[in-house]
């Protein structure tokens, strides 16, 4: 008999899928990594569990702990699940501009949810940054996991995904294009791409009241860049350490509006129910399209399930309200 001994055993192997309609006027080929199905339902799978599994292997994660992140809610996610498989607790701080869907899944799922406002600097003690560090200063036994600036983010990438891209397209892939938040799945996949293959293009997608594209550019790190914005996972108001800047070859950013107009897109003409960040990749994949070539081939990572957007990027009385709809 065939089956998973439990269900982090699910995670990675998720398909490549080829985008038809939406890339017609680009010459290349288009893939899709589409990583909603890993079980819970984003890319963030891979990752939660390695760094789990890191943190008790050296103990900084002991027996009965409580897991403490601040999250946009798929690491969140990701890791609720391995605390039910291994045993632990976990409380998850998000900023409010997150979906409720995103909030009631991690409750669904056992998780103690703490909401914090979104437009307060990162050093604020409101922040979720800041929250969560307080709160695993506080909590006995507990373990922050700090997705932003742990080593294991990319190293998952690098063990899993990039492995994946790189068998599925059998060497073929030209170009890696991919929204940035943590930085893990960009630095960790560009770099086993670039290892093996150079000329490999990694390209990731950015938002505007985001600091990285400027910050690639110029070296500069310029608050004036820095605004509340509507699109999630993506983008950061940080320089996280698991930005690999070396690997990245370029940014474009993407609009609020061109993201969620997109993320609808995907859902409608290619039947892809997929979140918020993969309508930011795919526009700007097509911002990027005089980049590429008709012998290309051009992966683009699909982070998380159109499930967690119902109520926002889905729901067209809250794009009219937007400004995102006519």
């Amino acid at each position: 008999m065939h089956y998973a001994k439990d269900i982090l055993e699910t995670i990675g192997n998720t398909p490549l899928v080829k985008i038809n309609k939406l890339t017609a006027e680009i010459p290349c080929l288009v893939l899709a990594k589409y990583e909603t199905f890993n079980p819970g339902n984003s890319v963030k799978d891979r990752m939660a569990v390695k760094m789990i599994e890191d943190a008790e292997a050296d103990g900084r994660l002991k027996p009965g702990g409580t897991i403490i992140e601040g999250t946009s809610g798929n690491t969140g996610m990701g890791l609720a699940l391995a605390a039910i498989v291994k045993g632990y607790k976990c409380i998850f701080v998000l900023a409010d501009k997150q979906s409720k869907e995103k909030m009631d899944i991690l409750k669904a799922v056992g998780a103690q949810v703490m909401v914090c406002p979104t437009a307060v600097a990162p050093e604020d003690p409101r922040s979720y940054y800041s929250v969560s560090k307080r709160l695993a200063s506080e909590i006995p036994n507990s373990w922050y996991v700090d997705q932003y600036n742990n080593p294991s983010n990319s190293t998952a990438h690098f063990e899993s995904t990039g492995p994946e891209i790189w068998k599925q397209t059998e060497g073929k892939i030209t170009h890696f294009v991919v929204g940035v938040g943590t930085g893990g799945t960009i630095s960790g996949v560009g770099k086993y791409l670039k290892m093996k293959n150079p000329r490999i293009k990694i390209w990731g997608i950015d938002t505007y009241g985001s600091v990285f594209k400027k910050y690639h550019e110029t070296g500069e790190f310029d608050k004036n860049e820095i605004y509340p914005y509507i699109t999630e996972g993506i983008g950061e108001d940080i320089l996280p350490d698991n930005v690999n800047f070396d690997v990245i070859d370029g940014f474009t950013k993407v609009t609020d509006k061109d993201a969620a107009i997109y993320t609808q897109k995907l859902a409608r003409e290619e039947g892809m129910f997929v979140g918020n960040s993969a309508g930011a990749a795919i526009k700007g994949l097509l911002q990027l399209g005089h980049h590429f070539t008709s012998d290309d081939v051009v992966v683009v990572l699909f982070h998380d399930h159109g499930s967690r957007y119902i109520g926002k990027m889905f729901n067209d009385e809250w794009m009219k309200n937007q400004g995102f709809l006519e």
